[in-house]
């Protein structure tokens, strides 16, 4: 379905939201031809899509726009007048509701893509299929099946793939401390933790009416066919509409396995992805092997790995997965710990601890960063200068190259987050053969390798 900007003014009105809408001044990419801008499109807008679809202004010229709820994500992002911008007079996107329109387009160089994640693969995947380069948002995958099927792609297709983990582009904090640890500041690491914080809770909650202006059905996509649930005493920072406080829908569908992964895919996509770049373990064989649980809590009781009560968030609470590299060093992810939100690395000549807002620990006090360089830093950007996240991906499209935060890289942090709440989800210690990528010694465990997607909305093939 496409959609007019005019009609979803006038939709927008009816329903009380046009005067509620944030007016941004979008910017036109600077010193380049209409014929030289790269022209994209954004799936996928709710609080991060608007975000990043607003990035994607400052860099090229977006021409579409989709979302599955046209008052939630569309109506909010045509009034934020992101466009382009030709001979002075500001053009406006054109409007869907299925993603697969904007696929069928041929003068499209690249989409976004900030759906829930359940749908990340298969948008980004058909997307490559299609030709067009992917910026994808984090969590990448929901399954250990869709890492491998994104890699496979990313090689068949060879467009470029940049994953929103934009920690690796924070210069003074993780960048830093990955060159620290490169270096040998911190001497022979021997214990990496990432703390993630604890995840959320939620009351029981009951079927309501689906929004009007939600397609309920393409929503869920994938996942199983479940009634709409939410308890609506919340309200949308963009448009000041009341939004649900506690749902299987927007924003909340982070706390349902059926959609994500919860604080350990969410925030551990950020802290495991940084780690295990740091630590320069950027292959298969050099992730965690075994993954042993303790202090696991839920909002209900779980049997063979899935949960007693459909009605509540089901992702773990609280959680300690304790970690083992094949060479016996040891990684940690922590729902809480002494240290804030943030990555502790531990080494033979001291320690630091970073997050977003800076790095401690006595060797870094000691100042020796001090002495790097920006062919140090560039060093870290696939030989690329080090810029903001989304420039690195556009330049890389230019350019050619690959993206500071590449998908077959990445998928190695989600094989650490995917393999931690299954453990989580058993309650038991689970064993990685990281050669093979496989789970090993449990038949159980191994088969939350891959999940059964609903009809129509299956995952697409890679040859």
């Amino acid at each position: 379905m496409k959609l007019s900007r005019r009609n979803f003014l006038k939709a927008s009105s009816a329903l009380g939201l046009a005067s509620f809408m944030p007016q941004y001044i979008a910017r036109p990419v600077v010193g380049q031809s209409v014929s030289e801008r790269i022209r994209t499109a954004y799936i996928g807008l709710g609080m991060m899509g608007i975000g990043d679809a607003y990035g994607f202004n400052w860099q090229s010229d977006i021409v579409a726009l989709c979302d599955v709820d046209t008052k939630y994500g569309l109506a909010t992002a045509i009034n934020a007048k992101i466009g382009r911008k030709v001979d002075g007079v500001w053009q406006e996107p054109a409007a869907y509701t299925d993603y697969r329109k904007i696929l069928e387009r041929n003068d499209i160089d690249a989409i976004g893509v900030s759906t829930p994640d359940h749908w990340h693969t298969k948008i980004s995947v058909e997307a490559m299929q299609s030709g067009k380069h992917v910026f994808c948002q984090k969590p990448l995958t929901l399954t250990l099946e869709e890492n491998i099927l994104i890699r496979n792609a990313c090689k068949k297709y060879g467009k470029v793939f940049q994953i929103g983990t934009q920690q690796r582009s924070q210069r003074e904090q993780f960048a830093r401390a990955a060159l620290m640890v490169r270096k040998g500041l911190l001497g022979d690491i021997v214990r990496t933790t990432c703390i993630v914080d604890g995840g959320r809770t939620s009351p029981e909650l009951s079927r309501a009416e689906v929004p009007e202006t939600l397609d309920w059905n393409m929503w869920l996509g994938q996942a199983p066919l479940v009634n709409y649930m939410a308890s609506p005493d919340n309200q949308n920072p963009w448009t000041k509409q009341p939004i649900p406080h506690w749902s299987n829908c927007h924003i909340m569908f982070r706390w349902w396995f059926q959609y994500s992964g919860g604080r350990i895919t969410d925030w551990g996509a950020h802290h495991v992805d940084c780690a295990l770049w740091m630590l320069g373990r950027q292959t298969p064989e050099l992730v965690p092997i075994s993954y042993t649980p303790s202090n696991v809590t839920f909002l209900t009781d779980y049997k063979d790995g899935y949960p007693v009560k459909s009605n509540i968030f089901n992702t773990p609470v609280t959680y300690d997965i304790d970690c083992k590299f094949s060479d016996g060093t040891d990684f940690a992810i922590r729902s809480s710990a002494k240290d804030p939100n943030g990555i502790l690395v531990e080494g033979t000549k001291g320690k630091i601890h970073v997050n977003r807002a800076r790095i401690a620990g006595k060797i870094y006090d000691e100042g020796g960063w001090k002495t790097f360089t920006d062919e140090d830093y560039d060093g870290l950007y696939n030989g690329k200068r080090f810029e903001d996240h989304k420039a690195n991906f556009f330049r890389c499209i230019r350019e050619g190259g690959t993206p500071v935060s590449d998908a077959t890289t990445n998928i190695l942090s989600m094989h650490v987050c995917h393999l931690s709440n299954i453990a989580c989800r058993l309650n038991r210690p689970i064993q990685w053969d990281a050669v093979n990528e496989k789970i090993v010694g449990d038949e159980q465990a191994a088969s939350f390798f891959s999940r059964k997607q609903r009809k129509g909305f299956e995952l697409p093939k890679v040859e």
